[in-house]
């Protein structure tokens, strides 16, 4: 536990002064940063060499906050989010509060509410959401595990989180759908 504790406190310093952390989370092992923080997220684009125009995750620590970064969450969102089985990201219309990196062309902010531990207490300690995106070059398949992980990401964040590095079960992204303000719901990806 003291370790966990240790971890979040590294992670917390980093974050704050606007640094990219290389981090475990429900789904693959993400880059992350301070979603509200636009320089932080140039820098997660440099480091990816991604197009700007490719929308980035945030994560958050409970459902209650998201009415704080979306105009609007349709009502069978809640129930989604409570019954999905597996981590589940929704890109929902008209994203408030965040900086315009963090959002796509269109207004729209992709948001998935971690279950995981560590995640949930970096956000809940943080008292902001996270920036989550896979740990590779943009266009390199996603790692698996920590093992997968190129050199250059290891080296281009702040902050490497020493927990679950020696984990070998290859872990998966999270489903990704689309909400309308109507409560229309498209898979993106599954």
């Amino acid at each position: 536990m003291m370790e966990f504790q240790e971890e979040i406190k590294k992670c917390l310093d980093v974050l704050k002064n606007g640094g990219l952390i290389l981090y475990p989370t429900d789904t693959i092992w993400g880059i992350g940063c301070d979603a509200t923080n636009s320089n932080a997220i140039k820098k997660i684009y440099r480091l990816k060499n991604r197009n700007d125009s490719k929308s980035l995750i945030l994560l958050l620590d409970t459902e209650n906050r998201l009415q704080s970064y979306v105009e609007s969450v349709p009502e069978n969102a809640w129930a989604m989010i409570d019954f999905a089985e597996k981590p589940l990201t929704i890109i929902y219309d008209n994203g408030k509060n965040l900086p315009p990196e963090i959002l796509a062309g269109d207004g729209s902010v992709a948001i998935r509410v971690t279950r995981d531990p560590f995640c949930s207490e970096l956000i809940r300690r943080f008292r902001k959401p996270l920036v989550s995106t896979s740990a590779n070059i943009s266009g390199h398949p996603a790692p698996g595990s920590y093992l997968d992980i190129s050199d250059e990401i290891k080296q281009g964040v702040d902050y490497v989180v020493n927990l679950r590095r020696m984990e070998n079960q290859a872990r998966t992204a999270s489903t990704i759908i689309r909400m309308k303000g109507n409560g229309q719901i498209e898979f993106l990806r599954k």
